[in-house]
Formats: structure tokens, sequence, C-alpha cells
């Protein structure tokens, strides 16, 4: 055990996660901002969480929407909805983020949420300076390729810390696979969300909390 640099998650990792509500009410207030008051509740459920590019043209082809400009507005629209929940206390840091602190490596973070939000979130809660580089999806459909499980937000977070030797730390499978196609270790955090979730791949570390990397990291 011992690693060169621990990179984390944010959503589910760090924070608490973003409720599902919060993401419908977002998807719904974009379609209302590009003037579509009236969206199938599919297409809200659709454009909510999890989306891929295929899903985001056929929504987008329903309406007449250019999925470019639209994707852009559902990301300040989903951005903005989670900031409100952050303000408001409903979405807040873990209770053991003071294990960061005992931390000797470098750290760092990836996320597949807006970068806007994580950026908000970092500086809300002061949190940044914990961090050496922090990477998250910019509003554009190219990020939706680039997300985990994709492995470019971790290969970028490993060439800015400048180490190949990394343990990335998640709460979803896209974390372990992404960790997987980087070439580095994973751990999964069974946060109280997660604490039944079976995994269809295997991470090298199985985890109830940040106490839990301190000991695997050193």
């Amino acid at each position: 055990m011992g690693y060169d640099a621990v990179i984390f998650d944010n959503d589910g990792v760090l924070l608490t996660p973003t409720s599902q509500r919060t993401h419908v009410e977002g998807a719904r207030d974009a379609f209302a901002r590009v003037g579509v008051t009236d969206p199938h509740p599919d297409h809200v459920d659709a454009m909510s969480i999890g989306v891929d590019v295929a899903e985001l043209e056929r929504v987008c082809e329903a309406y007449g929407l250019d999925p470019s400009s639209f994707w852009s507005v559902r990301d300040a629209a989903i951005s903005d909805a989670q900031r409100s929940d952050m303000t408001d206390g409903e979405k807040h840091p873990y209770d053991d983020l003071d294990a960061l602190a005992a931390l000797s490596t470098p750290l760092g973070v990836v996320s597949s949420n807006q970068r806007a939000t994580v950026e908000f979130a970092f500086d809300h809660f002061g949190l940044a300076d914990h961090f050496e580089t922090v990477h998250a999806r910019e509003p554009t459909i190219e990020s939706l390729e680039r997300k985990k499980p994709a492995p470019h937000y971790v290969e970028a977070a490993l060439a800015d810390l400048g180490v190949d030797d990394a343990l990335f730390v998640g709460d979803n499978e896209s974390d372990v696979v992404a960790a997987d196609r980087a070439g580095i270790d994973s751990a999964f955090i069974r946060r109280p969300h997660r604490v039944d979730a079976a995994l269809s791949v295997t991470p090298d570390y199985e985890v109830w909390g940040l106490d839990d990397i301190v000991d695997i990291a050193g």
C-alpha cells in the first residue's frame, strides 16, 4: 500500500449526492429556458442525469433544438439547482473530510459534474486548498464523451500531479472502470447511499469512509 497521489470523485465521496429531485427540477428549468414549456416527462428524466450524446440528440430533435446550445443551457440550469441545494444546506460535505489533512500525498479531484458546480462547492465549503488539481466537465457535448468511465479527466489529473501511481476513490462503477482504464488502483467507498450496491467490476479496495483511505494511502 501507499501511493504517490490520491484522486477523489466529488459527489457521493466528498460531498453528499445531489438528489434526483434536484436533477429533474434542473432539467425541467432548462427546457423552460429555451422556450419548451411542456416537455414530455420522459424527456425531462432523460436530460436529468447520466445523459449520453445519442440521447441528447434524440430529445433535441423532438423539439427542434440545437443539441450543443441546449446542452449548455441544461448544464447551467442543473448547476444553478445544485448551488441552491448547497446554500440551503441540502447538499454538504461529509463529516469525515478532516481525514484529508492526514494524507501526506498530493490530492486531486475528478468529477463528472459540471465544472461550475464543483468550483462553487469548493469555494462555498472552503475545500479548494486541499487539492492540487480539480477536473470536471465543461458545458459541451464533447464532455459527455470524456466523462467517466472514460479515463480522460483521470489522466489529466495524473498529468497535473506528475504521477503514474495513484489511488482513485469513487462511489460508482464508472469510477472503478475509469481508474482501471487510466492504469491506476481504485477504492469503492460505501457511503450510506452505496451500502448495498452490487458491483459488476472489482475495485482494488472497498472502504467505508475517508479514514480508511488514510490507512491505505498513508
